[in-house]
């Protein structure tokens, strides 16, 4: 069997390889995806593999933009940080969602979902759960962060937080009054966690909050630095592949 994985966490791609090897040592990992773009540029030129496993938010965008740019109909396990509530709904269409991070014993359960499907010729309807994927669902975000340093448990509530960063793999939060508290989360789980409408994902190592915001600066060729209160420790600049969907946020 012959499986892409988008992914564009290296480590998250390598774990899940070696469970893949682990379950069945023929299988063949063609290529690590780590974007929108090289996944369109790789399948335009490229031969279907037998299955795909994909994780949703990538360095430059949402996967779904890949089936949006291409006429591409094959199976496709997403890897995903919704919670496990919503699962129940998704696997009505999709062939299977994982949780990171991925545990074998459900791989196997997918990949052996994957197997009878396709012995049964009857392979879910993909642009149906891209349809229901990208309507907006009734979530319960979090509104607190249980984080243990030592012996001692601090309670944060979300309304607390100025922004997320990540640096050299590990995750932390800035409070509004300048607390740094380190996360187990990763950027792509809190992405699912966090109310849309309050945080958004700048680029690959900031998620802000939206009174977080003291400045915007524009620069040429449409590049924006943000401001933010508490100042981090680096300039934050808006992804130019988000920069569009940043400005519908601050709009609404």
């Amino acid at each position: 069997m012959n499986v892409v994985i988008i992914e564009d966490e290296d480590r998250t791609a390598r774990q899940l390889e070696r469970l893949l090897k682990k379950y069945d040592p023929s299988i063949q990992v063609l290529l690590q995806i780590p974007s929108i773009k090289k996944a369109v540029d790789w399948f335009s030129q490229h031969p279907k593999p037998d299955l795909v496993f994909m994780d949703i938010h990538l360095e430059d965008g949402l996967a779904f933009s890949i089936f949006d740019q291409l006429s591409l109909t094959l199976p496709v396990i997403f890897t995903t940080a919704y919670d496990e509530y919503m699962l129940k709904a998704f696997k009505v269409n999709s062939i299977d969602y994982l949780l990171k991070p991925v545990d074998y014993e459900e791989l196997v359960a997918a990949i052996e979902k994957f197997r009878m499907l396709r012995s049964q010729s009857t392979m879910p309807d993909l642009n149906a759960l891209l349809a229901f994927m990208q309507k907006p669902q009734s979530l319960n975000y979090r509104e607190r962060f249980m984080i243990t340093i030592g012996t001692r448990v601090h309670s944060v509530e979300v309304a607390d937080i100025a922004y997320f960063y990540s640096e050299e793999k590990a995750t932390f939060l800035i409070t509004k009054g300048g607390q740094l508290l380190p996360l187990e989360y990763s950027l792509d789980q809190l992405s699912s966690l966090l109310n849309p409408v309050q945080f958004f994902r700048v680029n690959r190592q900031f998620i802000i909050a939206r009174n977080a915001i003291q400045t915007i600066h524009a620069y040429s060729a449409g590049k924006l630095k943000v401001d933010l209160q508490p100042i981090p420790r680096q300039e934050v600049f808006v992804s130019m592949s988000r920069l569009s969907e940043f400005k519908d946020w601050l709009g609404r």
